[in-house]
């Protein structure tokens, strides 16, 4: 399988040398502008391992690879390479960013065919999520999620007795106002979970669809609960130690730990549903 995914990079180099040279500018925009951000922090690493699933598999399209007509793979490219310098043109970074994804997806195609392209399906959906998402789509999904984690924190901590009160995403405590940004609101954890599990069960049940689907949904929950703790840990913090632990050093621990139970349950519910699967089968066997 190393042998054949090797061989087919050195074959294509020319054109990928020319895919970054081409997309280097949004590159740059993407992790200095993207990437470096909490919302967008899950972009590298989704990208090395799409990238690794993607040559994994390679080997799997030996036998259906068929070169495209050259007026179909040209036409291909020179539409989203025209696509890519447009919006950069016309500073549309959203669609920029798709456009290079369109552009790998072309030049890929020029090289395996469009029947290679499908068994490829997964990892070229699974890069996707390292596309930043644009902006008003960011804004139309975090507000209801800020609205509601920040009314479901103010009103669990004011029947326990804490001094809480909150108007939309601002609140009160104490002496302390505090404001849910977005990357507190479950989208960055939602995302992220939501490509990690993609990935987790795909390579252990790619087999069984409905199972991916069932885990797949599983990830939504769990990230909108574990983004309501993590700003009930900051809340918590800055009533008892003061906003400048709640800012510090404690701010991204108590993200990093809400992710990592996230991963965790995902984990051990999948455990847990293969461990039922296996009474239930064995059941039936004895039945």
């Amino acid at each position: 399988m190393k042998r054949v995914s090797w061989a087919w990079l050195q074959h294509c180099w020319p054109a990928l040398l020319g895919l970054v040279a081409i997309t280097f500018p949004t590159w740059r925009f993407i992790t200095t502008e993207s990437w470096s951000t909490e919302q967008g922090s899950h972009g590298p690493l989704v990208l090395a391992s799409g990238l690794w699933l993607l040559v994994k598999m390679l080997p799997e399209t030996t036998s259906v690879r068929r070169r495209p007509p050259a007026w179909r793979a040209y036409g291909a490219i020179v539409a989203m390479a025209a696509a890519l310098i447009l919006f950069r043109t016309a500073a549309v970074i959203e669609l920029e960013v798709y456009a290079l994804y369109g552009l790998f997806v072309a030049v890929l195609y020029s090289y395996i065919g469009a029947r290679a392209l499908q068994i490829l399906w997964f990892p070229l959906f699974y890069l996707l999520f390292a596309v930043p998402l644009p902006d008003s789509l960011v804004a139309a999904l975090t507000n209801p999620l800020k609205m509601w984690i920040s009314q479901s924190a103010v009103s669990l901590l004011y029947f326990l007795g804490y001094p809480i009160a909150s108007a939309g995403v601002m609140i009160q405590i104490g002496q302390y106002q505090l404001l849910v940004a977005a990357a507190c609101a479950g989208l960055n954890s939602l995302i992220t979970l939501t490509a990690l599990t993609l990935f987790y069960v795909y390579l252990s049940h790619r087999a069984n669809w409905r199972y991916m689907v069932l885990l797949i949904a599983a990830a939504v929950p769990v990230a909108i609960f574990s983004n309501m703790v993590r700003v009930l840990l900051l809340i918590l913090i800055t009533y008892h130690s003061g906003e400048a632990a709640a800012q510090g050093f404690l701010h991204n621990f108590a993200g990093m730990t809400t992710f990592a139970i996230s991963l965790a349950t995902i984990y051990l519910l999948d455990l847990a549903v293969q461990k039922s699967l296996g009474w239930t089968q064995k059941r039936r066997a004895k039945a």
